[in-house]
């Protein structure tokens, strides 16, 4: 890492918390630290070890991913898959299967492959949710092995479930408060941790009660999949006569910490639990449509002021293309194409809203915050200012990629090259040997 950056001859969006977007701008990077920002007339007396040029490009923060499964990569292009009629047959044809052949090389790649993807697609923060039922104790740290090889940012946990039996979900609830203490003294302001939960149809009041207890006596907050489909609702019904989320508020699995993802069945008595406790919602658009199991109601969470952010349940590491999906789902779901355009941009600042209750000082270009940037060569066709940002960052900027990504003042690409000690044509040989070996017999 150069100990100093300069990026000259910018315009820059300071992020969505700050909103400002400052035409012919500089920004001076020390030790990873924002030191200054400043305009062009003031670069003389400005010395940097590097220095990159964003002939009047655009710099913004790098983009933040609430709900992510790095070990999904290798189910791209698995064409042996017995067709689902449902979620839970998706669970038990695909993923259940896939996750119990994961080896900790294949942890290893498929996270490693997953970063460099999300290098080029400007994604430099992460949330992940990992399974591996076979390879539980250690998988944790092979993941973020992998994050620190490419320099991202993430926040890392297990998935614990009674679905593979009962030793199965004590190692998964060890995996979790193990690394959750390991990553208090040793992860710094890159990796962080979670603990990690399947759902509620996979959890046992047993496990469920040891989670919560070992969870909150670490003060950790909880990752956990919430009524993703109808089904998940109707299992706890049947089984503890109670809702999901009234299920884990009974365990005080809700908290400022606590990430429930999906959140598509729920209905308003829960949704007042989320509120109550200001638990984060995580909405992942392509997957709940793809998985055909329904649309979150970001234009309900929004006026019931609950925060809710955006996921890609690993169907992509693009977050502009995930923002875009969220849109259109608004528009069908409320059939109207004339709403939630407001309430779908503010899931950019509310990305950086949850991201700061796990991590320091990230997600803004301000004075004393880590460089995590992109640059795009935009030059838009039409006036760019801060009261149209996120016209033209849904419908121009989500076009292009990045052609420039930083994270904690480290270049880890310029010129759409990547610039790190990685061979990415070897680690996709690599990642195909180990795929093949998934896929045969699957």
């Amino acid at each position: 890492m150069s100990k100093s950056l300069l990026i000259k001859n910018a315009v820059v969006f300071t992020g969505p918390l700050s909103l400002k977007l400052l035409k012919g701008y500089n920004i001076y990077i020390k030790d990873g630290i924002i030191c200054d920002i400043f305009k062009t007339s003031n670069l003389k007396n400005i010395k940097a070890e590097r220095v990159i040029d964003a002939k009047g490009g655009l710099v913004m923060p790098g983009f933040i991913n609430v709900h992510m499964h790095f070990y999904s990569t290798f189910a791209r292009g698995l064409s042996k898959i017995k067709p689902s009629k449902n979620f839970v047959e998706v669970l038990k044809n695909l993923w259940w299967k896939l996750d119990k052949k994961l080896g900790y090389e294949a942890i290893y790649y498929s996270a490693l492959s997953s970063a460099i993807s999300a290098i080029r697609k400007g994604t430099t923060t992460f949330i992940d949710h990992h399974a591996s039922p076979f390879s539980i104790t250690g998988s944790l740290f092979e993941i973020e092995k992998a994050i620190k090889k490419a320099g991202l940012r993430a926040s890392l946990c297990y998935e614990v479930s009674d679905r593979d039996g009962e030793k199965k979900a004590e190692e998964g609830l060890k995996e979790n408060y193990e690394f959750i203490k390991y990553v208090r003294k040793n992860g710094g302001n890159k990796i962080k941790a979670l603990f990690g939960l399947h759902a509620s149809f996979t959890l046992s009041n047993k496990t469920l009660e040891i989670a919560s207890d070992l969870g909150n006596s670490l003060d950790a907050g909880f990752h956990v999949h919430c009524a993703e489909a109808d089904s998940d609702e109707k299992d706890c019904v049947k089984k503890h006569k109670m809702r999901v989320v009234e299920r884990f508020d009974k365990f005080k699995i809700l908290g400022p910490k606590t990430i429930l993802a999906h959140c598509v069945h729920i209905n308003e008595d829960e949704i007042e639990l989320i509120r109550k406790s200001a638990t984060v919602v995580a909405i992942n658009p392509q997957s709940n449509a793809n998985n055909a199991v329904g649309i979150s109601d970001i234009i309900g969470f929004a006026r019931k002021a609950i925060l809710y952010g955006l996921g890609t349940d690993a169907m992509t590491v693009n977050m502009l293309e995930e923002l875009r999906f969220a849109l259109w789902l608004c528009h069908l779901k409320n059939s109207n194409p004339s709403v939630g355009f407001n309430e779908v941009s503010a899931l950019i600042a509310n990305n950086v809203k949850i991201a700061l209750r796990h991590f320091e000082k990230i997600g803004e270009i301000q004075k004393g915050y880590y460089a995590d940037m992109v640059i795009f060569n935009y030059f838009p066709p039409t006036p760019f200012e801060t009261t149209n940002f996120y016209g033209h960052l849904i419908f121009g900027i989500s076009a292009i990629e990045p052609s420039c990504v930083i994270v904690d003042g480290n270049v880890l690409m310029e010129d759409k090259k990547l610039n790190l000690d990685i061979d990415e044509r070897e680690i996709s040989r690599k990642s195909i040997e180990i795929s093949k070996k998934i896929w045969k017999n699957f």
